[in-house]
């Protein structure tokens, strides 16, 4: 008889741990140790759950890199003992956390599935059973004794994706969150489909390994008509900073403005990592292909390709703090890592 498998859900705050008292009309922080007593359905899987809650839940509005920390360390402690981890957070900023951890767990080789919803658990019209249940059962698939999901997911509404390809988009609906430029891993109707040829694969089999060092030294500047040069100037002149990310227009374009092009120009000879995101939720940058973006390239920007922004602000972070040299920034991080970017 094979033994059955063992999920970590690891508690970090947000909506989905939370319970109405219908008394006060308040919301309370829900108690994981009595899981399976308040959501019985959760007996039917064949699996073992166990659960980590943060010592005090958080606002995912409050989530900062060293949350990501501790949510890696969770992991790595208990990486041996557990299949897979279900990682339970505040939408606002999921698709950040699962895109950083995303590169902090290299080589991961056990399911990592973010999920949280947008009612209390408790709430009469909830989606939160739904998307915990399903990320546990995700979390648990196993074929010839291995995980079907080696990545980090994220899973909301009837659909897994890729964590780094995410965004969300909606603030109201069930259906909150998006992934324009990949496809879904695993979609959960009358059954549960999964589609093998979108998973990620490390090309080798390898230990795991945890960065746990993260430099927040980054910023976002976004086009817009009107966009001034002071504007400019104030960012890539604040103290420490190491890399900008510029949100452009369509494929890619920025006005050909000789302010915008020196001062460019100046912050990359100054060794600031500029890097060219589209500011569109699908599609991808390619420098060169308008007169408004032959500018760019000539100036060796950083090509964001089809990335999205939270992937890409987390992989700077990520880059930054694993101490990638200046000579190599740009190749390794036009790479794809964690299937990030096509």
């Amino acid at each position: 008889m094979s033994k059955k498998t063992k999920i970590l859900l690891i508690y970090t705050g947000g909506t989905i741990g939370m319970m109405k008292d219908y008394k006060s009309g308040a919301l309370k922080a829900f108690d994981f140790k009595k899981l399976l007593k308040n959501i019985p359905e959760l007996n039917q899987l064949d699996c073992s759950i166990h659960s980590y809650s943060f010592e005090t839940p958080i606002d995912s509005s409050n989530i900062n890199t060293s949350h990501w920390v501790l949510i890696a360390s969770t992991i790595e402690k208990n990486y041996d003992e557990f299949d897979g981890f279900v990682v339970l957070h505040g939408s606002d900023t999921m698709s950040y956390s699962a895109s950083a951890l995303s590169y902090m767990l290299e080589n991961l080789s056990k399911p990592v599935i973010f999920t949280g919803s947008q009612l209390p658990i408790g709430d009469l019209r909830t989606d939160a059973k739904e998307n915990l249940i399903t990320s546990i059962q995700i979390a648990a698939l196993r074929d010839k004794n291995k995980a079907v999901i080696q990545e980090v997911g994220l899973y909301f509404e009837y659909k897994l994706y890729r964590g780094n390809r995410t965004t969300k988009f909606n603030a109201e609906h069930f259906e909150a969150f998006g992934s324009l430029n990949y496809p879904p891993l695993a979609e959960s109707g009358v059954h549960l489909k999964v589609y093998p040829e979108y998973l990620f694969r490390p090309k080798k089999q390898k230990s795991l390994i945890v960065h746990k060092k993260l430099d927040n030294n980054v910023a976002i500047l976004k086009l817009f008509p009107g966009f001034n040069e002071h504007l400019l100037q104030s960012v890539l002149n604040t103290p420490n900073i190491k890399a900008v990310i510029i949100e452009t227009y369509g494929s890619g374009n920025a006005p050909t403005e000789d302010w915008l092009i020196q001062n460019l120009e100046t912050a990359i000879k100054k060794g600031i990592h500029i890097i060219n995101v589209t500011q569109c939720s699908g599609g991808s940058v390619i420098m060169g292909q308008y007169e408004t973006s032959e500018h760019l390239k000539r100036l060796q920007v950083i090509n964001g390709k089809d990335i999205t922004t939270e992937a890409a602000i987390t992989k700077l972070m990520y880059l930054i703090g694993a101490g990638v040299s200046e000579k190599l920034f740009k190749t390794v991080f036009e790479t794809s890592l964690r299937g990030e970017m096509n």
